[in-house]
């Protein structure tokens, strides 16, 4: 057990920060050898070092051993060593000699500065510690209490430590007071002037996933795995899941026996819709799923660079395929990463109808194009061909008879 009295108020301060006792005596060292320097005022090279042995800092100036002096306060000569170790001793320039200083004579406004530098210290490598702990675990659920409200952001107690809930963060279907207890998402850790800022989120797909991860043992083996998952915050959420085992269904694991798993969840989330779908490999099986609860008809590919899909769905599915104001496509879509273009199959029928409407337009004008032209060609031909009737010798000798024969009838 340590019986020092400053020992233990080190390895006390250490244990209340969460830093290591290393951490504040070097802290402490720093902040003699700051005050030092302002109480003694000289260009000699000073150290402070803590005895465990004393249980004390102690404080040195520092020479180094040199042939040829040119600066007394951080040199001593080889001769000068000599003389304080003896003859014999084995001294070589290079060596350095420590000469202990009085702390006792620092006076109150040096230990005032020593104890601003020790409490600056700590607090840095607080915050430093802080950072690192909570920058490792983004992505993990936390417990925490509401302490206070700042314009719209709700400042949460976790552990030690005060976590912020954005605005942006928050779902509109909940509301908190002072003292309720809250599960969020870490979302990331900001370095700020006033150290680390833990943000929480109660939006992010994360929180959804570790809640199942949670609430379902074989989604935490890993027999049922997540593949996706997106919210509308307070309103819907996708989740698509699949089974490593072919005998276990990946969707009945998640909603449970009567459902109490995924209501469970739905609990926590204030009641937020949850569709529980199973991912395929095929991306029309799997946009098909996706679109739950609404059955889909037909799926065809569009545009297979784009990621264009046509979906078909009944008349009376048609609005619960689409959601309000979009919401169930909007979700399918973010989920497979497709484009869905939604139409019932009486616009389908219409459309169908429409192209082989405009297809026997396009029969009739080319087949009544070809007609004219025909019709051109064979009066151009007939035109030719009596031209050529004209000028032929035998028709101008039956047009115009022999002089001989004109005379004859007179």
């Amino acid at each position: 057990m340590t019986t020092n009295p400053l020992q233990q108020t080190i390895e006390a301060l250490a244990k209340e920060k969460g830093i290591e006792p290393e951490t504040v005596i070097q802290a402490m060292e720093e902040a003699v050898l700051t005050a030092s320097r302002k109480f003694y005022k000289t260009a000699e090279e000073l150290k402070a070092k803590f005895s465990p042995e004393s249980g004390q800092i102690e404080l040195f100036a520092v020479k180094t051993i040199v042939e040829t002096v040119t600066n007394p306060d951080t040199e001593i000569s080889i001769e000068q060593a000599k003389e304080m170790y003896g003859a014999d001793a084995e001294v070589e320039a290079g060596y350095q000699i420590e000469f202990p200083k009085r702390t006792d004579v620092l006076g109150r406004i040096a230990a005032q500065t020593a104890k601003q530098v020790i409490f600056q210290k700590v607090r840095e490598a607080e915050r430093e510690n802080i950072f690192a702990e909570y920058n490792q675990r983004v992505g993990e659920v936390m417990n925490g209490l509401v302490k206070r409200f700042e314009q719209g952001d709700i400042i949460v107690e976790v552990g030690r430590v005060e976590a912020v809930l954005p605005r942006k963060e928050q779902s509109r279907a909940e509301s908190y007071t002072q003292g309720d207890r809250l599960r969020a998402v870490i979302k990331g850790v900001n370095k700020g002037v006033k150290g680390p800022q833990i943000v929480l989120s109660r939006t992010d797909p994360a929180l959804l996933i570790k809640l199942f991860e949670q609430e379902v043992p074989e989604i935490y083996d890993g027999t049922v795995v997540i593949r996706g998952a997106v919210r509308e915050a307070g309103d819907r959420a996708k989740v698509a899941v699949f089974s490593r085992e072919r005998d276990v269904d990946p969707v009945g694991a998640c909603v449970g026996m009567k459902g109490t798993r995924v209501q469970a969840i739905i609990r926590e989330l204030r009641g937020e819709k949850i569709d529980i779908v199973e991912f395929s490999e095929d991306s029309v099986l799997f946009v098909s799923n996706a679109l739950s609860p609404a059955k889909a008809q037909r799926v065809t590919i569009v545009d297979d660079r784009d990621k264009v899909m046509e979906v078909v769905v009944e008349d009376k599915q048609l609005s619960l395929a689409i959601g309000k104001k979009g919401q169930n496509v909007r979700l399918a879509a973010k989920l497979t990463g497709w484009r869905i273009d939604i139409k019932s199959e009486e616009d389908k029928r219409k459309e169908v109808e429409a192209q082989f409407g405009a297809l026997e337009v396009g029969d009739a004008e080319t087949t009544a194009a070809v007609d004219s032209t025909e019709s051109v060609e064979t009066a151009t031909e007939n035109v030719q061909r009596a031209e050529e009737i004209v000028e032929s010798p035998a028709v101008s000798a039956e047009a115009e008879p022999p002089a001989e024969e004109q005379a004859g009838e007179r």
